[in-house]
């Protein structure tokens, strides 16, 4: 790995953080829909092909955050509609995320078998 593919993995994936930082502080959207924003964001970048050189330039920087589950959720779309006609745009994104979202719920819960929860107290 060179040290410039690094350092825009860096850069990019801090811009993607601090953008989602100053929304939090300066607006009154909550963090439930700046993530639906990120992801919505990157539907967008996969569906008009700006994702995949992001992706070349940033690496992880740009495929650990939400941008990467929407822009990975979009190909999924594309793939399926090109497969299966219009059909596909509704099992797209189930097949493109499923590992995911899996994976997501399996850890989730094991965290909660093993961990001792706490009620958040205001």
């Amino acid at each position: 790995m060179d040290l410039f593919k690094l350092l825009m993995a860096f850069l990019i994936g801090g811009l993607i953080c601090v953008v989602a930082q100053l929304l939090i502080d300066l607006t009154r959207l909550t963090p439930a829909r700046i993530l639906v924003l990120y992801v919505c964001f990157g539907v967008f970048l996969g569906g008009v092909g700006l994702y995949t050189p992001l992706f070349d330039l940033a690496g992880a920087g740009a495929s650990v955050p939400l941008i990467g589950f929407g822009a990975n959720v979009a190909k999924g779309v594309m793939e399926s509609v090109d497969e299966n006609g219009l059909l596909g745009s509704l099992m797209g994104p189930f097949t493109a995320s499923a590992v995911g979202c899996s994976s997501a719920l399996i850890f989730g819960y094991l965290a909660a078998l093993i961990f001792k929860s706490k009620s958040k107290r205001t």
